[in-house]
């Protein structure tokens, strides 16, 4: 019977050491699953091959949680246009951010007829009056990820574009200078006649 007693305490021990090298594969597992988890968030959305102008690709969003952007472009006092955005389901990082996609983060990009003029962190911008010329233009925002991805939805960019139209200044009426009051003959050259002057520009007798 001393023996069946030692080979079923050798039979506990292997167990016991087995379980023990067991668990601790497991701890090590878990905690670098968990670290890494928390230094590098997983990727959103799905990189396409489509790009923009410039070469960056899109990064299709699920449609019921994509961001939405509107704008809004209205003359000012200083001789250019204030740029007002309104947006759903995003918010403007700052300058600095990590570039790693992050849902319903980024920047938007400002464009004048296709072209990049700003890059916005916050729903407000002013427009400088030099940089649009008399005529019609097209002004676009479209929203960034921070990795400068375009966030898009069935494959098209998530933007909104507002028309502005620049006309001619109203020219001002012209200056006229005033003429000499005449001389009456016959009369005492000393004393002068009371003549009607010119209008002056403001139109007044």
């Amino acid at each position: 019977m001393s023996w069946t007693r030692a080979f079923l305490a050798a039979l506990a021990v292997c167990a016991l050491f087995g379980a023990l090298l067991a668990g601790i594969a497991a701890c090590d597992s878990g905690g670098g699953a968990g670290e890494g988890d928390g230094a590098e968030p997983s990727p959103v959305g799905k990189v396409l091959d489509d790009t923009d102008e410039e070469g960056r690709n899109y990064r299709e969003f699920d449609k019921k949680r994509a961001p939405e952007v509107g704008i809004e472009v209205l003359p000012d006092a200083r001789e250019g246009w204030d740029v007002r955005l309104t947006v759903s389901d995003f918010r403007f990082s700052p300058a600095g951010t990590k570039k790693t996609a992050a849902q319903g983060r980024g920047y938007a990009l400002l464009r004048l007829d296709g072209r990049p003029v700003a890059e916005l962190r916050d729903p407000a911008h002013h427009l400088s009056g030099s940089l649009v010329t008399r005529g019609t233009h097209k002004i676009t925002v479209r929203l960034h990820a921070d990795d400068d991805t375009v966030w898009a939805v069935d494959g098209e960019p998530v933007e909104s574009t507002a028309d502005i139209t620049v006309s001619d200044p109203v020219p001002s009426a012209p200056t006229t200078a005033p003429t000499p009051t005449p001389q009456v003959s016959g009369r005492d050259p000393g004393r002068s006649t009371g003549g009607r002057g010119s209008p002056n520009p403001g139109g007044k007798a």
